[in-house]
């Protein structure tokens, strides 16, 4: 637990401020709005820091997103101007362009999208739009990283998707964490605490990866999990997933 998240809120703010004085002094922070806690928190961290002026949201459903009032209502607190770009025909012109291209048989083995090509899609797809977005705005835009380091630790999240970004401010800080800053912003305790889902595989992230936050947290800050065979997957997926949180590796010359 963080032990005064108020001066920790207050330090983030004033790093969002040095970095935008560094890297973009009259640029805006662009923003996926999900409706969840860690873009909510973000969004709200942004909003303090820049104005809310300076800061872009922008809601991406794949079609028909039941929660989208969730991420309504995160913009309209905040007062922050706010699009809204359906990627669905998108990505189902990917989806059955990839699709048939495959089905031609040019690629030994491979006849169609997997279910996790299918999954990471949207992700991806969202990040290109966050970056479209940002080079359409008349002084540029600098767009957000919204993971935490919870999800880092084990990987979940997509590589190239949102993974992606400009700048991170949740790092760092754990899930429980990030509750704590949302509680010290205000934010309602239905977005802070409400249920992570990727809004892809139709599982909650907890179903998908098997096992608690509070567990995982609890790991990553003890080293201890009482239950052998957790303690396993998370070692194995953080394990397979460093290379998302790593530099491209590049060859170099003698």
């Amino acid at each position: 637990m963080l032990t005064d998240p108020k001066k920790t809120k207050d330090e983030i703010v004033q790093w969002i401020r040095d970095y935008f004085a560094e890297n973009g002094p009259t640029c805006s922070a662009v923003i996926g709005i999900s409706g969840g806690k860690d873009s909510s928190v973000v969004a709200a961290l942004l909003a303090e820091a820049l104005g809310k002026d300076r800061v872009v949201g922008v809601l991406m459903p794949n079609g028909v997103q039941p929660d989208i009032a969730d991420s309504e209502e995160i913009v309209n607190l905040l007062g922050i101007p706010h699009v809204t770009v359906n990627i669905a025909a998108g990505y189902a012109g990917m989806t059955s362009a990839i699709n048939e291209a495959l089905a031609g048989g040019g690629v030994p083995g491979a006849e169609k999208l997997s279910r996790d090509s299918e999954i990471n899609l949207p992700p991806r797809l969202r990040m290109s739009t966050l970056y479209a977005i940002a080079q359409a705005l008349p002084n540029g835009g600098r767009v957000a990283n919204t993971c935490n380091r919870s999800e880092d630790y084990i990987g979940y999240s997509t590589k190239y998707g949102d993974a992606a970004g400009d700048f991170s401010v949740l790092s760092n800080l754990l899930v429980h964490e990030v509750i704590q800053i949302g509680e010290i912003l205000g934010l309602p305790e239905r977005l802070t605490k409400k249920t992570p889902s990727d809004g892809l595989s139709g599982m909650s992230d907890e179903d998908k990866i098997g096992f608690t936050y509070a567990v995982l947290d609890h790991y990553i800050l003890t080293g201890e999990c009482a239950d052998e065979a957790v303690k396993a997957k998370i070692d194995r997926m953080h394990r397979l997933n460093l290379h998302k949180l790593r530099l491209m590796p590049a060859y170099q010359l003698d």
